[in-house]
């Protein structure tokens, strides 16, 4: 449960520290006294969306802290504060500061966590349901929602959520495929001939690059010769002198005065060196020279390969030496399509096989909805006739999608009908309640749901809408809520104010240059005034005062006769929330 509640420049609050005792508490003031300021403080500190408009004008940041009692800590809270490795000691201590420049930080037992950690915590410890909730009563997806927390199916229900997206994921696969096979059928077959053109070509890696130089080669071969020739002349074949000749005389020269001088023979090395080199490109030549003579039949075979390959390239557009380039990827895009058909019965087959799965799961999640839509419906039309709703009866029914069509949430369609008067035929929600009969409604739902609701339950103004003996009946049923855990309850009516174990008054102040809220907690007579001014409007009353310690007296005397009929039966009475 909440213990204590500490707020610093939120909004229009400055400073503020409040003790929660348990039970029932009830907040009260005028219109406008920033009643439901707490409660938005409460949200920001339970993860919700907050930014720089929080913060009090002139302050650097706002900040909200409270202190949650956790004696029986359930095992899944257990499981996230070990996940953080936070020590409780029954205690645990929620922060959130919001800075001017609209960052936030979070806080758990001190120490610092994501914004999603806290709400993950905060969501077990404390459910708030804000004054125009009922409305969302009306809506299929909330309707369906209740009904799984009512009947603890979440688990189940995320099972066939997970479910539905892989099969979801191989239908749009599936689809896809489909469309390719269609649109590329055309493709296919140009894939195929131009393919079969490359592949009948058989190009070399080299190919093109050799070939063009043999072209080259004998196209060019007459001056090549030439150049060959005379080249071969000046080194080794020229009668009237050549380099070879030469090199030889200049070996002689050395070679006769060596022995008298050892620098001159040093020389001697090199020059044979050169000699041997100028020996093997004479060879070299005379074999080029022999390679010029190119048979006719294989100067014909060169142009017209090279024709050939020359041909191809236009056609594909790109040139001769990246031709087997263009050959490769033409010939992996025909193998995707042509792998499309059997990938296609691949995932069909798959794609059954997880609406299988998908269904099994679906069914079993109906079925698990069918009995606690069942409960659920019995329960709240009991807390109907408790809400002044006599003879009203309410209804949860369950159809198939349309054609079995399946969905992220399973294959019901989930309906809340009521009939608010004994005779009347059962319609939708809205088209039936009116807005005090929704609040009603709405509250005889959330207390039919509270079993699964979190310690600490946070009501805003939920009873709007209602007045006379009907509020008072709704003040027990809240009264009644809190003996099983804490509440916390936003009113503006005296009949539910009355019903609060503990009760405290929201005022604003102002000095003329800033406005800041107040809270008090009231006992004995303060409460009674409270309760009076509520009653009595400006001018408070003996009358009205009399009347509002009457009320409190009741509220009293309701819980001490609940004890002893307890006592009477031999079972104990309701603990309050520890």
């Amino acid at each position: 449960m909440l213990r204590h509640l500490q707020i610093r420049d939120f909004a229009i609050i400055d400073s503020l520290e409040l003790d929660f005792a348990p039970g029932m508490s009830v907040l009260t003031g005028e219109t406008g006294a920033g009643k439901s300021i707490l409660v938005d403080a409460l949200e920001l500190l339970a993860g919700g969306r907050a930014g720089a408009e929080v913060v009090r004008a002139g302050a650097e940041r706002a900040d909200v802290t409270a202190s949650f009692e956790i004696s029986r800590i359930s095992a899944e809270l257990r499981h996230l504060l070990d996940e953080q490795s936070i020590s409780t000691e029954g205690e645990l201590l929620l922060r959130r500061v919001v800075g001017a420049d609209g960052r936030s930080r979070c806080w758990l037992g001190g120490q610092s966590v994501p914004l999603q950690v806290l709400r993950q915590v905060a969501e077990r410890l404390i459910d708030i349901h804000g004054q125009h909730e009922f409305q969302s009563l009306l809506r299929p997806a909330t309707q369906r929602q209740l009904v799984d927390s009512y009947g603890r199916h979440q688990p189940l229900a995320d099972e066939v959520q997970a479910a539905y997206a892989v099969w979801h994921t191989l239908l749009t696969r599936a689809q896809t495929l489909e469309a390719a096979s269609r649109d590329h059928e055309a493709r296919r077959d140009l894939l195929r001939y131009q393919v079969g053109e490359l592949d009948a070509l058989q190009l070399g890696a080299s190919e093109v690059a050799d070939l063009t130089a043999e072209r080259s080669r004998v196209s060019h071969r007459s001056r090549l010769a030439l150049a060959a020739h005379a080249a071969l002349d000046a080194l080794y074949d020229s009668e009237s002198g050549n380099a070879y000749s030469l090199l030889a005389r200049a070996q002689g020269s050395l070679r006769g005065v060596a022995t008298l001088d050892q620098g001159l023979d040093q020389l001697a090395a090199p020059l044979d060196e050169a000699a041997v080199l100028l020996k093997d490109a004479a060879q070299s030549l005379t074999h080029y020279l022999d390679t010029l003579d190119v048979d006719p039949a294989r100067q014909d075979l060169v142009e017209k390969r090279l024709a050939a390959i020359e041909e191809l390239a236009r056609k594909h557009r790109v040139g001769p030496e990246a031709l087997n380039e263009r050959h490769a990827a033409l010939r992996d895009e025909l193998a995707t399509l042509e792998s499309s058909a059997g990938d296609l019965a691949t995932v069909r087959t798959e794609q059954a096989a997880a609406l299988a799965h998908y269904k099994e799961l679906a069914q079993a999640l109906s079925a698990a909805r069918s009995t606690a839509a069942g409960k659920l419906a019995r329960e709240v039309s009991a807390h109907m006739q408790e809400l002044g709703m006599s003879g009203g009866r309410f209804f949860v029914t369950l159809e198939a999608q349309p054609e079995g069509e399946p969905t992220s949430h399973g294959i019901d369609r989930i309906s809340f009908l009521v009939s608010t008067n004994p005779g009347q035929p059962q319609r939708p929600v809205a088209k039936v309640a009116s807005g005090g009969e929704l609040a009603r409604l709405s509250l005889a739902v959330q207390v039919a749901c509270a079993r699964d609701a979190a310690p600490c339950m946070v009501f805003d103004e939920v009873d709007t809408g209602v007045g006379g003996a009907v509020a008072e009946i709704v003040g027990r049923e809240l009264r009644a809520l809190g003996t099983g855990r804490q509440v916390l309850c936003v009113t503006h009516l005296p009949q539910v104010a009355s019903q609060g174990h503990q009760h405290f008054r929201v005022s604003k102040l102002s000095d003329g240059r800033s406005t800041r809220t107040q809270v008090t907690s009231l006992t004995g007579d303060g409460r009674v005034e409270e309760i009076s001014r509520m009653l009595g409007g400006v001018e408070v009353t003996a009358r009205a005062r009399a009347h509002a310690l009457e009320m409190l007296e009741r509220a009293a005397a309701s819980d001490r006769g609940a004890g002893n009929q307890s006592a009477g039966t031999g079972r104990k009475a309701p603990k309050r929330a520890p």
